[in-house]
């Protein structure tokens, strides 16, 4: 009963934890409203590209990517250092992937920024757990931590979706009476 009851003050002793919450929450409105634009538009195909259906899923994986990456550094950072190790054709190929992929990301501005403010708030919500000396492995952590991280992207997209289903039934309401006439 202590144990349940530690756990759902969480949020209360670790303020980083609803931060981080708050931000995947913004991060899902945010991602909602770009899904609305109108798919002709020229505003669409610079956002979208050649995404489509795919927005969603590669959001969230870009998402679970950067927990991934803020949670477990020193394991990944280990593994990727035993790889180069290996050979020098493979040292210049990861090298190579990395820069790619760095500058891929730096030509799409707005997608950096997301993924800093993202990884900010990731780090500083594993900063507070460990103030508090609540260090579980780095597994669980990632699992902890993408659950918060994709459910506050899931309430976001609600949200938005809620907003505007209650936006437009009162522009029908609206309509129908008249329209202020």
């Amino acid at each position: 009963m202590k144990a349940v009851l530690e756990l759902l003050l969480l949020p209360l002793r670790a303020p980083m934890l609803l931060v981080l919450l708050l931000v995947s929450l913004y991060m899902g409105l945010h991602w909602a409203e770009l899904t609305q634009v109108v798919p002709g538009s020229s505003q669409a195909a610079s956002q979208f590209g050649l995404v489509g259906q795919m927005f969603w899923p590669l959001q969230c994986l870009q998402a679970f990517l950067v927990v991934l990456v803020c949670t477990m550094p020193d394991l990944l950072l280990r593994e990727l250092s035993q790889l180069m190790s290996a050979s020098k054709a493979l040292t210049l190929v990861v090298t190579l992937l990395a820069v790619i992929t760095g500058g891929l990301y730096l030509l799409h501005l707005s997608v950096f920024t997301e993924i800093l403010v993202l990884a900010a708030a990731v780090l500083l919500a594993r900063l507070d757990l460990t103030r508090l000396r609540i260090v579980p492995p780095p597994l669980v952590m990632l699992v902890c931590l993408s659950l918060v991280v994709l459910c506050g992207i899931w309430l976001g997209h609600g949200l938005h979706s809620g907003v505007d289903h209650l936006m437009q039934g009162r522009l029908d309401h609206y309509l129908r009476s008249g329209g202020g006439e």
